[in-house]
């Protein structure tokens, strides 16, 4: 039997990697339809048949660069020994990831959708989503150290993965703006000593009183 319609004149997943770079360069707002076929290689019909709307190719560019640019921080994430070299893991790739030369600059998730058009509240409501859940993700690795001793009971969890995502944001935007991985790195670095003292400070209002008479 003869299948309907007619087959895809073009490989669907190198155009959603070409509209994903656009999105991340441009953001939502700013990437018009036009941009997208032009970029695409399609004619706004097939951009139609292949996606069903602007929207919902960008719903599925952010999911593509998860899978491809989002990957490799993820285990940077669950690699370390503790939640401090994870945290660091996670930091130092972004350094790096921000400012690769030969893809746009910051991080798609961060940039493409903070602000907008009230006719675009869903989008900006969708990408708070997503950070939400990488919030969350850094939380649980937080929560972990707690678990595995080399975080504080007493430790914030959530201040302390609200504090990360914090730098990564701004890195992300200084590294729109033109800032180096040495510049980024010098970030990390400050981040890192935060993080240590604010680690250290838990450590010590969580530590038992001595007895009273104890020397």
């Amino acid at each position: 039997m003869a299948t309907r319609g007619r087959p895809r004149s073009f490989d669907r997943t190198a155009a959603l990697g070409r509209a994903m770079e656009l999105f991340w360069e441009r953001g939502y707002e700013g990437t018009s339809l036009s941009d997208l076929t032009a970029a695409m290689g399609i004619a706004p019909p097939s951009l139609y048949t292949a996606f069903g709307s602007k929207e919902a190719l960008f719903r599925e560019a952010v999911g593509f660069y998860n899978a491809t640019h989002g990957a490799v921080p993820e285990q940077a994430l669950e690699g370390g020994q503790t939640a401090r070299e994870s945290i660091e893991g996670l930091l130092r790739h972004n350094a790096v990831a921000y400012v690769t030369p030969g893809q746009p600059t910051g991080c798609l998730v961060l940039l493409a959708a903070s602000t907008g058009a009230a006719e675009n509240d869903e989008v900006r409501r969708f990408m708070a989503r997503c950070r939400a859940e990488d919030i969350a993700a850094i939380r649980r690795r937080i929560d972990r150290g707690v678990t595995n001793g080399d975080v504080p009971p007493g430790a914030d969890t959530a201040a302390l993965a609200y504090f990360v995502a914090a730098v990564l944001h701004g890195m992300s935007a200084q590294a729109r703006d033109g800032a180096d991985r040495a510049t980024l790195d010098a970030v990390v670095t400050c981040a890192l000593a935060a993080w240590d003292a604010t680690v250290s400070s838990c450590a010590r209002r969580t530590a038992p009183e001595p007895a009273p008479g104890a020397r």
